[in-house]
């Protein structure tokens, strides 16, 4: 396990990822305006509920919205797209692995954005193994 000081808080997560963000290229930047950005400790039950975890420490981020390809021009009032990143597990993971914690948020940050943009998790597992 790695030794360091202070925990990043979620203003240096919420910072590494919206940089991550920025680097994103074209198309996919702009159609990722208008999705919300948020930091928070851990995923709450009813979250962590809706999609079968029981560990909290498990789920590092979440997608919440309807993905572009099922979107269509005539909806309106629907709430904005959510990315949720969960600090406390994520700032785990950094800690048990050998990842630099700029790569941890984005690798998490870009998986959940994939789900915005229709990419299932074997889609994106795939994608990976490509690389």
């Amino acid at each position: 396990m790695r030794i360091f000081g202070h925990p990043p808080s979620a203003a240096d997560i919420e910072r590494i990822a919206r940089d991550a963000l920025a680097a994103l290229p074209e198309p996919f930047a702009s159609h990722l305006k208008d999705v919300v950005l948020l930091v928070q400790e851990f995923a709450d039950e009813e979250t962590l509920a809706s999609v079968g975890i029981d560990d909290p420490f498990d789920l590092t981020g979440l997608y919440e919205g309807r993905p572009l390809t099922e979107k269509s021009v005539e909806e309106s009032g629907s709430l904005p797209d959510r990315v949720l990143l969960f600090r406390r597990p994520i700032l785990d993971e950094w800690a048990d692995g050998g990842e630099e914690l700029e790569h941890l948020v984005a690798h998490v940050l870009v998986h959940e954005v994939g789900h915005h943009f229709g990419f299932s998790d074997d889609d994106m597992h795939a994608l990976e193994r490509q690389h």
